[in-house]
């Protein structure tokens, strides 16, 4: 903290109250119809002092797809944009489910830990690139110019349709909170691969990877109740007339997608699952 702070905050608020850490992990990756239970945490409300320990209050979901390797590499070797491809088997939907107020307490300055790890959602269907070959389109311009290894001259995006729906308990009727698209991911997926493994890092055959948010210009296609809500300030009200700005318990979130062009279509499923309260134990 002395070498790359000021000497006097060589701590960061946080330090003294958990450990601070980030991770990779699949254990909690879980396939849609898997339930789970809201989860605990520290967080720090601005009225206090200190931190609390507490369900977090601020659940989300994150709209997301994400694609599974097919074809490994070796420790040191890189993917480049070109190949990046070569190295992708299919795409899933993904949803990225976030605790806010748990992530905002702790990820300065090392990242998401317990904000995330909690549970991710899938869909149960795997859709090969091969299959979306008609739907690409190209990346939108990038300004300013990106550094030869993340060029890509080809069009490597692709044109998904992707929805977000919220199901509260006994409601007769689903609420649509979210329209995005694919399409509208600024690091295509070739340029996530090749700036992953740009270091040396290699690749195995089943490695998943998320895409991160996709939110399209419009309020309507945010793709997290963070953004839609706008951290709360504007809650949404929905078909039953309840009000959200965050994910409540038994809520249960729907994730579709497809893509469609000149009669073809392909379908991806959905990525469903449903909010428990959390447990009582510590």
């Amino acid at each position: 903290g002395k070498l790359f702070r000021d000497p006097q905050n060589a701590l960061l608020p946080n330090w003294k109250h958990m450990p601070v850490a980030y991770h990779g992990r699949a254990s909690s990756i879980v396939v849609s119809g898997t339930n789970f239970r809201r989860p605990k945490g520290q967080i720090k409300p601005p009225e206090h002092q200190n931190p609390i320990f507490s369900p977090t209050k601020r659940l989300d979901f994150e709209l997301e797809m994400a694609f599974v390797v097919g074809n490994p590499t070796q420790l040191g070797q890189s993917i480049s944009t070109k190949d990046a491809e070569s190295h992708i088997f299919g795409f899933l939907l993904f949803n990225d489910w976030s605790a806010r107020d748990i992530q905002a307490w702790e990820y300065v300055p090392l990242g998401p830990f317990l904000g995330k790890n909690f549970c991710s959602t899938v869909s149960a269907w795997l859709v090969t690139i091969e299959a979306l070959e008609p739907f690409r389109v190209k990346t939108e311009t990038q300004s300013p110019d990106v550094l030869d290894y993340l060029k890509c001259d080809t069009a490597t995006n692709f044109d998904v349709q992707l929805q977000v729906a919220i199901l509260p308990q006994n409601s007769p009727q689903e609420t649509i909170v979210c329209q995005s698209n694919f399409k509208y991911l600024y690091w295509n997926i070739c340029q996530q691969l090749a700036h992953h493994t740009i270091n040396g890092c290699n690749v195995n055959v089943g490695d998943l990877m998320a895409s991160g948010t996709i939110s399209g210009p419009e309020p309507h296609q945010f793709g997290s109740m963070l953004e839609r809500s706008w951290g709360g300030k504007n809650p949404l009200t929905l078909n039953d007339g309840s009000i959200r700005t965050f994910i409540n318990d038994h809520d249960t979130v729907i994730v579709r997608g497809f893509a469609q062009k000149d009669g073809t279509k392909v379908g991806f499923g959905t990525c469903i699952a449903t909010v428990l309260p959390a447990k009582n134990n510590h």
